[in-house]
């Protein structure tokens, strides 16, 4: 990744982008769409694993974390979702507090993060959530809880009758840390109509998140790409979350989530390389100056792919995971979890230090 010379970049002209990534200038729109036209892939990798090592050095990080999925049931029905079952359909679940508490008594290892996320159930209440973030930190009491998409807080609020806020202010007593950034998606209103007609809006999301934010809770933010959306509408989601940043200044990290075609309605006509997911990832350390980490999910990239991803502006390898049940759906075929020393591992087998945090990045 040594193709940081400016003749290189002057032939492939991005001379002024080559500039302002040197000089740490903001990248406009425009710049954005240069660099996914750019057609060396590798020289927008250098650009961005530039910014990561000014950022970080060469600290990949990981953390011990659990997934629990307490329910399949979803009224949404997104054309994209595999992970969606109706209530009484077979293969539909729900966990009961019990359930979910056994899934971290008996995990080998005790989490930094526990991540909670599951479908918009029907007739779940909020009083169930808030039982089960109790119990959980009576259990573990400095575990950092990370629940709930923006997507499930409007829908426990429109169950409850009450606003997003007051569900927040609700969970955060019951001892919620922080929000996970699914459920964003695109942005493009016109790619929601066809993919997520019943998820919230984008303003909705950002919203939600913004609320969050001014509660004191961090939260983490998502794109969904590779499936019908175009490159302009990845670059204006990158700028949403940009601007959102600048106003709350709530986003601990991005993740970027290749779209997984093979359990999938939609009909997708070109499917995502290997290099694009990368440039995808470049691009957007490139464009989010202002969110601190960007995620390697190895989940959703594979193990190898979220190693090279390392090399193109990702500083986070994610954690031990345990069980995942909504990329796996989805198509994923990456292991189920990770111990700690297959982490470390792989952060080494791509020539940087593993370093342990807990859900808010500080060094464990």
């Amino acid at each position: 990744m040594q193709l940081l010379r400016s003749d290189f970049y002057d032939n492939l002209d991005l001379k002024d982008i080559h500039a302002k990534v040197l000089n740490g200038e903001r990248l406009s729109f425009e710049d954005g769409l240069r660099l996914y036209d750019c057609p060396e892939p590798l020289a927008v990798g250098a650009l961005a694993h530039h910014v990561r090592t000014r950022m970080h050095g060469d600290t990949a990080y990981y953390v011990v974390n659990q997934h629990i999925n307490y329910t399949n049931v979803c009224v949404n029905g997104c054309t994209f979702c595999a992970y969606q079952r109706e209530e009484g359909q077979k293969g539909a679940f729900v966990l009961n507090v019990d359930d979910a508490l056994a899934k971290i008594v008996t995990a080998a290892l005790k989490p930094q993060e526990i991540h909670i996320v599951g479908g918009c159930h029907p007739r779940l209440e909020l009083e169930y959530f808030s039982d089960l973030l109790r119990a959980i930190k009576a259990q573990l009491p400095g575990v950092v809880l990370k629940c709930f998409t923006a997507v499930e807080i409007a829908h426990f609020a429109a169950i409850e009758g009450i606003s997003t806020k007051e569900v927040l202010i609700r969970l955060k007593e019951a001892g919620l840390d922080m929000l996970p950034g699914g459920g964003a998606e695109i942005f493009a209103p016109a790619v929601r109509e066809q993919i997520c007609p019943k998820k919230s809006t984008a303003d909705e999301w950002l919203a939600i998140h913004e609320e969050a934010h001014s509660l004191g809770l961090k939260t983490n933010c998502t794109m969904l790409f590779g499936h019908i959306e175009s490159k302009e509408d990845r670059i204006d989601h990158l700028i949403r979350l940009r601007e959102s940043q600048d106003r709350g200044g709530g986003y601990t990290c991005f993740i970027p989530l290749p779209f997984l075609t093979e359990n999938s309605q939609l009909d997708i006509k070109n499917p995502l390389t290997g290099l694009e997911e990368l440039r995808t990832i470049a691009i957007s350390r490139l464009m989010l100056d202002n969110i601190p980490h960007i995620k390697a999910y190895w989940v959703m990239l594979g193990v190898k792919q979220a190693q090279a991803a390392l090399k193109f502006g990702a500083d986070d390898f994610d954690g031990t995971v345990v069980e995942e049940k909504i990329g796996h759906e989805a198509g994923a075929t990456s292991e189920q979890g990770m111990t700690r020393n297959e982490l470390e591992e792989m952060i080494r087998g791509c020539g940087c230090t593993p370093v342990e945090r807990d859900g808010f990045f500080n060094e464990v």
